[in-house]
């Protein structure tokens, strides 16, 4: 298995004083090739570990599953371009899916040029049309609402259990928490996709999805792809610690998401789903 972190000296300089030399620790970031079948399908550079997590949730999160039972099983491969290293040890860079019978395979035009988001510039009104067809789940209607109180809790919560990103400050991070605050996984990865799959792939293992009455916290910016992988998991609040895109925005209103962004210390801006967030009585009465 490949590492999560490696260790590299380093030369530290500070303006005044001489440069000294220390080891630092480094996060890992190595290649996932995933295939369906045995045809491959995409490949993400990722921080190794929750493997099949990740691959698990990319499938639900491009609309290729709706949960954990469409996957009949999966494994790394051995013996194939990528697979091993030069003296014929096993990489887990090539994990291959079995999808369960009767589950549609990527079509080939998918699988050459497999559609992604923000990554490649597809926006605007076709992006939002493309992610409602494939969503199957309805999270406009989900009736879960959540204290202002607990959603700016998260954040600190969310610091605290990001072992990696202590130890290297190079990671994104995401957590799946319910509306009480209580914090059920917490992933990390030098992607913010790659997170979030991770932690959507756990709970789709769990057999948790859809996640109604579910809030996912992600470290860094909302973009369209997170609001994405969101709704086509069910979960019906996204909060981010700094800002969303402008087309997250706009799918997240259209969906009926509920958006927080800037949720930072003891303040957030509410960008759509506003009636799911329980005000204090303070503000409220302004």
């Amino acid at each position: 298995m490949g590492r999560a972190t490696t260790r590299r000296r380093v030369m530290r300089v500070t303006l005044g004083t001489e440069p000294t030399s220390r080891p630092d620790t480094i996060v890992g970031e190595e290649p996932l090739e995933i295939r369906v079948g045995g045809h491959p399908l995409a490949v993400t550079m990722r921080t190794p570990g929750d493997d099949m997590d990740l691959a698990m949730g990319f499938l639900l999160g491009e609309g290729l599953i709706a949960t954990a039972a469409d996957v009949a099983g999966m494994r790394y491969c051995a013996g194939s371009e990528g697979s091993v290293d030069d003296e014929g040890r096993l990489t887990y860079n090539v994990l291959d899916v079995t999808l369960a019978p009767g589950v549609p395979e990527p079509d080939v035009d998918l699988r050459r040029n497999f559609y992604t988001t923000s990554s490649c510039g597809v926006c605007g009104r076709a992006s939002i049309d493309a992610v409602r067809l494939r969503g199957r789940y309805e999270i406009g209607d989900d009736p879960v609402r959540i204290t202002a109180e607990v959603l700016v809790d998260l954040p600190g919560r969310l610091r605290r259990a990001q072992r990696l990103f202590a130890a290297t400050g190079g990671l994104h991070a995401a957590a799946l928490a319910d509306v009480d605050g209580e914090v059920l996984v917490v992933r990390e990865d030098v992607g913010r996709h790659n997170a979030v799959d991770k932690v959507v792939g756990w709970a789709a293992r769990a057999g948790r999805v859809p996640l109604r009455g579910h809030v996912l916290l992600v470290s860094g910016r909302a973009s369209f792809e997170l609001v994405q992988k969101a709704l086509l998991a069910g979960i019906p609040v996204l909060a981010a610690v700094s800002a969303p895109s402008a087309l997250a925005v706009d799918l997240a209103e259209e969906c009926g998401m509920t958006l927080a962004g800037f949720v930072r210390g003891s303040s957030m801006n509410l960008y759509t789903g506003a009636h799911r967030v329980i005000l204090p009585a303070v503000a409220a009465a302004r």
